[in-house]
C-alpha cells in the first residue's frame, strides 16, 4: 500500500486543469482579464485602505561618479517605513524615466546595487549582477527598495540571523492570520513604490518600468498586471510554470498564493501586461525555474502579444546562465522601452 500524498495532488492538478484550460482559450476577451485580475487581487489578499500619505525623505545622497545614490525612505503602512536607495544619472537632463527595481532573496537592496553595508562595491557582483547599475547608465532613475523580509525589514530576531536569511516564513504564516499574504503586501509595496516614483520631479511619471528578479520577478508581474502606470517589464528568473516549478520542488513560501491555480497558470498571470511592454529573461541551467517550462511560457505570451496585434511589445532572451540576471538584452529592451515620446515616434 502507497500512503504517501503525491498522487492526491497530481489528482488535484489534473482535477482543475480542465477549467484553466478554458479560461486560457478565452485569455484575449477583455472580460476574461478583468475577471483574472479580479481572482489574482482576491488571493493576493488584502491591502491596507486606505493608503496613508507617503512622507517621503531624503536622508543622504553620495556621488558614485556616473550616478548619484539617494537613500531615501517613504511610507507604505501604518507602522512600516520603506528605506529605499534611488540611483540617479548625472549625465543629460531629466525628467528621466524611472525603473522599480525588485530584488529577489539575499541581502535586500544593496545586492541589486552591487554594494556592501558600507556602500562600496562589491568585487563579486553575485547573482543580481549589479543590474541596477546597468540601468542607470543608460539614463533611468531607479528605485530599490528594501522589500519586506529582507536586509534590515526582517524581523527584530531574525536579524541576528546570516544576512542571507529571510523573514519569509515568519511573515507569510502571521499575515495569512490577517486574510493578507506576504506576496500581497510586497504587491502592494510596489504599487507605492510607483506612487514615489511618480511624486519624483526628476521622474516622468508616464515612463515608468519595472525589473524583476527572481522572487521580484512575481512582485514585477503582478504589480505590472494590475497597475497600468507600468509601461515595460522585465521579468528573469520566474516565468514558467507553477507545475514546472514551484509544485515541482522546494520555493519559498512567498511563491504560494490561496486559490490561485484554480483560475490560471503562471503564464497566463503574466500576459495581464500585455498588450503593454514584456520582456522575459532566463537561465539555460537554472534549477528551480527550469528552462522547457520557460520556453512553454514563452511561446503562449509570444501567441497572445500577436493575437493583440503587438508582437514587437514582448522580447525574450534565453541565456547560458543558471538563476541569475544576465542583462545582456534586457537593459536596452527596457531602456528603449522607454525612451523619451520623440524616441518613441
Amino acid at each position: 500500500m502507497d500512503w504517501t500524498t503525491d498522487a492526491c495532488l497530481q489528482e488535484l492538478y489534473a482535477g482543475t486543469d480542465g477549467q484553466r484550460q478554458e479560461n486560457r482559450r478565452n485569455s484575449g476577451t477583455p472580460e476574461y482579464r478583468e475577471w483574472l485580475r479580479g481572482r489574482l487581487r482576491l488571493a493576493l489578499g488584502r491591502f491596507p485602505d486606505p493608503a496613508p500619505p507617503l512622507e517621503a525623505r531624503v536622508l543622504e545622497r553620495a556621488d558614485y561618479g556616473d550616478f548619484i545614490l539617494e537613500r531615501a525612505a517613504y511610507t507604505t503602512m501604518e507602522a512600516a517605513r520603506v528605506p529605499v536607495m534611488v540611483l540617479i544619472p548625472k549625465a543629460g537632463q531629466g525628467p528621466w524615466p524611472a525603473a522599480l527595481a525588485c530584488h529577489g532573496h539575499g541581502n535586500g537592496q544593496r545586492d541589486a546595487a552591487g554594494l556592501d553595508e558600507q556602500g562600496r562595491e562589491l568585487e563579486d557582483p553575485g547573482i543580481h549582477n549589479r543590474f541596477a547599475v546597468r540601468l542607470v547608465r543608460k539614463g533611468m532613475v531607479v528605485v530599490i527598495p528594501e522589500i519586506m523580509g529582507f536586509g534590515v525589514r526582517r524581523m527584530a530576531e531574525e536579524l541576528k540571523a546570516n544576512p542571507n536569511y529571510s523573514s519569509c516564513g515568519t511573515l507569510a504564516s502571521q499575515l495569512l492570520m490577517y486574510g493578507r499574504t506576504l506576496a500581497g503586501m510586497r504587491v502592494y509595496e510596489a504599487m507605492r513604490g510607483l506612487d514615489y516614483m511618480a511624486s519624483r520631479p526628476d521622474v516622468d511619471g508616464t515612463r515608468l518600468g519595472l525589473f524583476g528578479f527572481s522572487g521580484g520577478g512575481l512582485i514585477a508581474a503582478f504589480t505590472a498586471g494590475l497597475d497600468e502606470r507600468v509601461q515595460a517589464t522585465v521579468l528573469c528568473g520566474w516565468t514558467n510554470t507553477f507545475r514546472g516549478s514551484t509544485l515541482a520542488m522546494h520555493h519559498c513560501i512567498d511563491n504560494y498564493l490561496p486559490g490561485l491555480l484554480l483560475d490560471a497558470e503562471q503564464p497566463e498571470l503574466a500576459g495581464l501586461i500585455a498588450p503593454r511592454a514584456l520582456f522575459v529573461e532566463s537561465g539555460q541551467q537554472d534549477p528551480i525555474f527550469p528552462v522547457e517550462h520557460t520556453r512553454q511560457a514563452i511561446a503562449y505570451l509570444e501567441e497572445l502579444y500577436a493575437a493583440w496585434g503587438v508582437p514587437g511589445q514582448f522580447g525574450w532572451d534565453i541565456h547560458p546562465g543558471g538563476h541569475e540576471i544576465s542583462g545582456r538584452s534586457s537593459v536596452d529592451w527596457l531602456r528603449g522601452k522607454l525612451g523619451s515620446k520623440a524616441e518613441q515616434l
